[in-house]
This record gives C-alpha cells, sequence and structure tokens, in this order.
C-alpha cells in the first residue's frame, strides 16, 4: 500500500480586523499624551532639590504630587509599548520585543527617581536636621543620574526601535519616525558628553534632541489618536505571511 504524504501546511496570512487596530492606535496615543503630563514636575521639583530643603519649612504637596505625576508617566510608557507590541511585531518582532523591554526599563527608572527624590521628603518629615543635609544631596544627585539614564538616555532607543518599525510598515507618515531617528543619535551624544563633562546636562545638543524626540513622541500620539494607523501600512502587514500555529 502506498504511504500517504501529507504536505506542509502553507503559509497563511492572519489578517488584522481594522475596528480592533483603531481601538489599539487610539489606546497608544492616549498614553502617549499621557506621557507629557509630568512636564509641571520641571517647577514642582525645583523646592525639594535645593540645598536646604531638609531643614526648610513649607508644605511638601508639590513634591508629592510631582510623584504622582511622574508614576503615571511611567505606567503609561509602559502601556504604550504594551498596545503596540501586537501590531508592530508583524514587521520585526526582534525590534518589537526591545522596544517593549526597553520602555519597561524606562519606567522602572522612572519609579526608582520618584522613590529617591520623595526619600527627601520623608527626611524632612522626620525631622532629621542639618546632619542630613548631605543625605539629601547625595540624594538629589542619584535623582538626576537616575533621570539622565532613564528618561534623558532610553527615549533615544525607543526612538531608534519604533521609529524603524513604523518607518518601514508606514503605518504613520514617515515624517513623524524621521523625527524619532534624527533626535536619538543627538540625544545619545549629548548624554555621553554629560557623562565625559564635555559639556554640562543643559546643552545645545541635548536641547536639540529632546525637541525632536518630543516632537517625535507627541505627534506620533495625536496622530494615533485623530487618524489612527495608515489602511496602507495595515495592508502591507496584512499581506505579510504567518506560518499558522507560530
Amino acid at each position: 500500500m502506498a504511504a500517504t504524504v501529507t504536505p506542509p501546511e502553507a503559509p497563511t496570512s492572519r489578517r488584522i480586523p481594522m475596528d480592533s487596530l483603531r481601538k489599539t492606535s487610539l489606546t497608544a496615543g492616549v498614553l502617549y499624551l499621557l506621557t507629557f503630563v509630568s512636564i509641571p514636575t520641571l517647577f514642582l521639583y525645583g523646592p525639594v532639590k535645593s540645598l536646604n530643603f531638609v531643614t526648610g519649612s513649607g508644605p511638601d504637596t508639590g513634591a508629592l504630587f510631582g510623584g504622582l505625576l511622574e508614576l503615571i508617566v511611567a505606567l503609561a510608557c509602559i502601556g504604550t509599548a504594551v498596545a503596540l507590541y501586537p501590531v508592530v511585531k508583524r514587521q520585526n518582532e526582534g525590534f518589537a520585543m526591545g522596544f517593549v523591554g526597553v520602555r519597561v526599563l524606562e519606567g522602572a527608572t522612572i519609579f526608582a527617581g520618584v522613590a529617591t527624590l520623595l526619600s527627601i521628603v520623608t527626611l524632612r518629615q522626620a525631622g532629621a536636621g542639618a546632619e542630613a543635609l548631605a543625605t539629601g544631596q547625595a540624594l538629589v544627585a542619584q535623582y538626576d543620574w537616575t533621570t539622565l539614564f532613564g528618561q534623558g538616555t532610553l527615549p533615544a532607543f525607543n526612538a531608534l526601535l519604533l521609529g524603524t518599525l513604523l518607518y518601514k510598515s508606514r503605518l504613520v507618515p514617515r515624517v513623524l519616525p524621521v523625527l524619532g531617528l534624527v533626535g536619538a543619535p543627538l540625544l545619545i551624544a549629548g548624554v555621553v558628553g554629560t557623562m565625559f563633562g564635555l559639556w554640562d546636562q543643559v546643552n545645545v545638543v541635548s536641547g536639540i534632541a529632546v525637541l525632536l524626540i518630543a516632537g517625535w513622541e507627541f505627534s506620533l500620539g495625536v496622530y494615533l489618536v485623530v487618524k489612527g494607523f495608515r489602511p496602507s501600512g495595515v495592508a502591507n502587514l496584512n499581506a505579510a505571511p504567518v506560518v499558522a500555529g507560530a
């Protein structure tokens, strides 16, 4: 009796429903816009980072509210990656996983920074006095370095990973990821220069890079909320074969 040979299962294409994609783009867009709620911390954290905060008096509400805003940002950062991963992984799963990992790491550094800064508030509330001034300044320095390596550096790698995915897939207009792809190396250069004392943490290179990265993330959030993914980009992803059961 001749053996029956079953041919290998051909690759199939799993289409992404448009209504599901619209919900995904809307969620990701809102979360991206939510990452900008921490802007007021530039002013709210001013007093707690001052030299004599531990021995001073007055309300701690500003620092506590700033910490709450940053915690929201940390969760929103992670949420953007989780929301976009099921879509962008069809372009390149390795890059998509890298984007999720870096975004989670960025959120973790934000949590660490908030815990560090609020520790200064705890010293003040406990009445540690002048003896804790050196400890307070050490915690401020730790917060500054954590912020530099977290929110000051990781957005560059996010821009490189997600920007490449969106540029190739054409899910959004290419001019948007180009902003991030141009700003990313400038941001990394600015951080490296700060580490080696070539310039202060606030410098022209980093300033330009921050504007480009912020413009990329804000415009992406607005576009995803208002327009959603481009149909041509979705069609390209739907046309890509996916092996059944993979």
